[in-house]
């Protein structure tokens, strides 16, 4: 945990210097990078959510871009938390039973680390 927390931080300093708001965070993680992401049709809330990792300073870090349905439309919003090396397996296991729990799970209690979440 201390690891994540200091890695968080490092992290953090890094992105604050290069990205100045949340979507400038997500279009660099998105830079240059494939995802894994698992659509959840079925779902009220979260349309899809896609996992990324990135390499900083021979670090590796993992996020998740998550994908909410807005009503009445075809687009959603897109909120990025900052995951454990876990996260993808867990959430990939359990979306397809509910994604909202899936979610509620194993990402949402990562909200805080970068503040670019809802509460």
């Amino acid at each position: 945990m201390k690891k994540l927390l200091f890695g968080s931080l490092l992290m953090l300093s890094f992105f604050y210097t290069h990205a100045q708001s949340c979507q400038d965070m997500i279009d660099l993680v998105k830079k240059d990078n494939y995802g894994t992401t698992y659509n959840s049709p079925t779902s009220e809330a979260i349309s899809k959510v896609t996992f990324y990792t990135k390499q900083i300073k021979y670090q590796t870090y993992y996020f998740a871009i998550v994908c909410f349905q807005k009503d009445y439309s075809y687009s959603c919003n897109e909120y990025i938390y900052q995951v454990a090396s876990n996260t993808k397996l867990n959430y990939s296991l359990h979306y397809l039973e509910s994604a909202g729990k899936a979610f509620w799970k194993y990402i949402k209690p990562y909200n805080e680390y970068l503040e670019c979440a809802p509460n």
